[in-house]
């Protein structure tokens, strides 16, 4: 752990191997399967294709028929469409092995050129040339293709984003002017245009935006453009910047977004769990951008954001080789890494490649390292709640918030189980809708925060705390009632548990004072369970017991535990006057009293309770005798055998 707290950017431990570019491999990817191909020879010694998973790693052979430019396979992996020059296409069936007989599609016009293309569903291809878009079906049976549509706009370059099928081109001699367009089961809709900002604009005109420079991702849950802009206008001194530009439907694309590099020079850009993470090649560093924390705002449209930490390396990365040495057994070696290579190239959202080295990795973010790095609490909650697998790290920050030597002020703590709470409440409202509405799409729709709940606490913060000795016991009462009041606050319920934690630390700690204040004021709020709990404190603390019954009585469901309580204590007849005034005499069984007055041994209490449910016998039946059903006869016998059975009530007889 110690050799990981410099680090908050990682490469994934296993990449993807393949065979690096070399004399005879050329190497390709595919940014829609996230594939890698290695093409020895033009295909004819073989193409590997890596992919995420066994699924979609195959290997096959392909007649040599020239240089390769692109290579990509259908999203089914059954057609392959292979790129030679620049007029043409050519598609290859691989459903039943390699089809030799190879069919082609060429771009439309005579001075066309295709600058590349990419499966956009399972049968359709766009190719995007110097003069437009060409969309087409593939019918593989038949080995044709068939144009579905075209747009004739005049086009530098392209960038596509897979995950959303958003294909955007560069026009007009500056190119920043940018054409979205949205694919979408057969049909291509055209977004309006929009144009990016440049620093200067040359004279003569010229290339300005660089398909380098202009990348596509999706952070949380918008579509973003994102441009690299290398000089600030007007302020040369102050660095690069990335603007991002969030796609809109019905208009153009509206800027909302600069992250502040503070830093010139070649960059590369990745999307990981919603932050940018924007690598630095010269001084070989990374830094995270977080557009949910919120910056500066001068005019309420653009916010400016500065890194969330300093620039920090990733991680170093050890790669293993493996040698065969005979004739024993076979050596791993493990060879450092050079990390932002000049060889790296970076795709979206999270992919690098080191084609020379044969590696494919994803960037991962590290969290908690950052627990240390992040020194305000408050915004380091932030910050983990917009993040994915965080609740175990969000659980460690609360737990250390607590301890001395990391302990925080109880209004900062205030503040954090406010946020953790909030976030709670929307996720209840949010199941809540989906119970009332049984909706898929509600219940369905991915939580973009963890939710940290009462047992989450509970068993990771509080249970732990609690038993901390080195902690105050009032610091661990005002932490655990800060939390109820959040709970409350958010009209969260309570759970039973949490009382228990309270009234247990308060109890083992002597704090009675403060028990029945908080009891009297309702602080704890009335539940069965909670005045259980009460009613097994009495022997430390007697007016827990009174405390218990005037609970029960300010719940209204509480009639019958309230009955049981006070037969417990052999009070029958404050029971009796109890069920008397809540009006259930009519309904309440007779041997339940008759049998706690008997355990009393009190023989005046016995009779007075005896002669009163026959008074209520001969109201309710015209007769004072217990019918079979009540299984009172043991205690008509004990009354006999006590008073006598002349001192039973007598029938009236009516004329």
């Amino acid at each position: 752990m110690a050799d990981d707290e410099g680090f908050y950017v990682e490469l994934s431990p296993n990449p993807t191997r393949f065979e690096s570019v070399s004399k005879v491999t050329n190497v390709f990817f595919d940014e829609v399967n996230k594939q890698v191909f290695a093409v020895r020879s033009g295909g004819a010694t073989g193409v590997v294709v890596k992919g995420p998973d066994e699924k979609t790693s195959i290997s096959f052979r392909m007649e040599d028929k020239g240089d390769v430019i692109s290579i990509k396979l259908s999203n089914d992996m059954k057609v392959l469409a292979v790129q030679r020059s620049q007029k043409t296409v050519e598609f290859i069936n691989l459903s039943e092995g390699t089809d030799t007989n190879e069919y082609s599609q060429s771009c439309k016009g005579k001075t066309t050129r295709i600058i590349g293309f990419n499966w956009t569903y399972l049968n359709e291809i766009v190719f995007i040339t110097d003069h437009g878009i060409e969309f087409y079906q593939v019918i593989p049976e038949k080995k044709i293709l068939k144009t579905l549509k075209t747009v004739n706009i005049s086009v530098n370059w392209f960038v596509f984003l897979p995950e959303s099928s958003l294909l955007l081109l560069s026009s007009t001699t500056l190119g920043n002017v940018l054409q979205p367009f949205y694919f979408k089961g057969g049909t291509l809709l055209r977004l309006p245009k929009f144009e990016v900002d440049l620093p200067v604009t040359p004279k003569p005109p010229k290339l300005c935006l660089l398909e380098r420079d202009v990348t596509m991702s999706n952070i949380y849950g918008q579509v973003y453009i994102i441009v690299l802009r290398h000089q600030q206008r007007g302020h040369a001194n102050m660095g690069a910047e990335v603007v991002l530009y969030q796609l809109q439907k019905e208009s153009p694309a509206k800027k909302t977004d600069v992250l502040r590099l503070n830093m010139s020079g070649r960059f590369a850009l990745n999307v990981v769990d919603n932050l940018i993470v924007v690598h630095h090649q010269a001084s070989k560093t990374s830094m995270i951008f977080d557009i949910k924390l919120g910056g500066e705002s001068h005019d309420g449209y653009v916010t400016y954001h500065l890194p969330v930490l300093a620039p920090l390396p990733i991680k170093p990365f050890k790669l293993k080789i493996t040698g065969l040495h005979v004739p024993t057994h076979t050596q791993t070696t493990e060879i450092s890494c050079e990390l932002y290579s000049p060889n790296w190239i970076v795709f979206q959202p999270d992919i690098v490649i080191d084609a020379k080295l044969g590696c494919l990795w994803h960037v991962h973010l590290k969290l908690e390292p950052l627990v240390t790095m992040i020194p305000d609490k408050t915004r380091l909650v932030d910050f983990l709640l917009l993040r994915s697998e965080c609740k175990m790290v969000i659980l460690s920050v609360c737990k250390q918030a607590l301890v001395p030597g990391h302990q925080c002020k109880l209004s900062t703590i205030s503040v954090v189980f406010d946020k953790l709470n909030q976030v709670y409440r929307n996720y209840l409202e949010m199941e809540s809708q989906a119970g009332q509405a049984d909706l898929g799409i509600v219940r369905g729709k991915k939580r973009s925060q963890a939710v940290i709940d009462q047992a989450d606490m509970y068993t990771h913060v509080f249970s732990v705390f609690v038993d901390n000795k080195d902690v105050k016991h009032k610091f661990i009462v005002a932490v655990l009632m800060e939390y109820i009041r959040s709970l409350n606050q958010f009209q969260i319920p309570v759970q039973h548990f949490l009382y228990e934690l309270v009234i247990n630390t308060l109890v083992q700690n002597n704090f009675f004072y403060q028990l029945h204040q908080f009891l009297q004021y309702h602080v704890l709020s009335d539940s069965k369970p909670l005045a259980c709990l009460m009613l097994s404190l009495e022997s430390v603390y007697t007016p827990a017991h009174q405390l218990a019954l005037d609970m029960l009585k300010r719940l209204s469901t509480a009639n019958e535990e309230i009955v049981e309580v006070l037969l417990s204590k052999h009070q029958v007849l404050t029971a009796l006057r109890f069920i008397r005034s809540v009006g259930q005499i009519d309904t309440v069984s007779a041997r339940k009293f008759l049998e706690a007055a008997q355990t009393t041994e009190d023989k005046m209490l016995f009779y007075t309770v005896f002669k009163f449910f026959e008074e209520r016998n001969l109201r309710l039946r015209g007769h004072p005798r217990f019918v079979p059903g009540e299984h009172c006869e043991e205690y008509v016998r004990h009354f006999e055998s006590t008073f006598g059975s002349e001192s039973l009530m007598v029938p009236m007889v009516t004329s």
